[in-house]
């Protein structure tokens, strides 16, 4: 039975399934944490309405035969097929290539940079859909799900971009200290992005956040580039 619950920043209501009793989640409107409440306590069996099952169901849904008359609703499920994470494998020997390749080219800043927005969505998608909590929401399918991850991969792609200024600036300087405050801060900040663009809790979006960007600094391996710390100690 769907249990009523209201959103104690925008006070909506909603109605959210009993399977979800006790639980906690953000608000899909404006994102407060909603407490839902336990799922009340059957009515004593004196109380209880029965209502009698046509004949071909009386026994489970089978016939006098045995046979079954009627279909289990079974769970659509959403994660990654085989066929899928094949796909993405090769997309990522691909990618990997075509970042070798471009060891060749003098000129390889515009290409990074389309390269970029073109891999970060499928990168986002993937972390998404390990990351995700079933439990607790349903997931983002479809048009909804490349919109979202389309925004958060921007917004990750924006995190490089704020990034790429600070050694020539000697805000970072290559010192190992450093990174103990610049690390944090845009972990921070990109565990806030995918909280805000796919609602997961900030330990999964920090993991998320993450995922990215080790896939993106091997990206940068492949293309030869020297480490994020040596960048820094040649720029002091």
């Amino acid at each position: 039975m769907p249990i009523s619950v209201v959103c104690p920043g925008c006070k909506a209501h909603f109605s959210v399934s009993e399977k979800f009793a006790g639980k906690q989640g953000p608000c899909p409107k404006c994102k407060a944490v909603i407490n839902v409440p336990n799922a009340p306590a059957p009515a004593p069996a004196s109380e209880e309405i029965k209502i009698h099952e046509p004949e071909q169901f009386a026994s489970g849904g089978k016939d006098s035969k045995g046979r079954a008359v009627s279909k289990p609703i079974l769970r659509k499920e959403t994660r990654l097929q085989p066929v899928a994470i094949a796909g993405m494998v090769a997309g990522a020997i691909l990618v990997f290539a075509m970042a070798i390749a471009l060891r060749f080219v003098s000129e390889k800043l515009p290409f990074v940079v389309a390269g970029l927005l073109i891999v970060s969505p499928p990168l986002a998608v993937a972390g998404y859909t390990f990351l995700r909590d079933d439990e607790l929401m349903e997931p983002y399918r479809g048009r909804a799900l490349l919109l979202r991850s389309s925004l958060c991969s921007l917004a990750y792609a924006a995190l490089w971009g704020v990034y790429a200024p600070l050694p020539a600036y000697g805000i970072i300087t290559g010192e190992a200290w450093q990174w103990l405050f610049v690390a944090p801060v845009f972990i921070c900040a990109g565990a806030g992005v995918a909280y805000a663009c796919l609602d997961l809790d900030f330990g999964s979006g920090a993991m998320h956040y993450c995922f990215y960007l080790l896939a993106t600094l091997l990206l940068r391996f492949a293309l030869g580039w020297p480490p994020l710390w040596a960048v820094a100690t040649a720029s002091s």
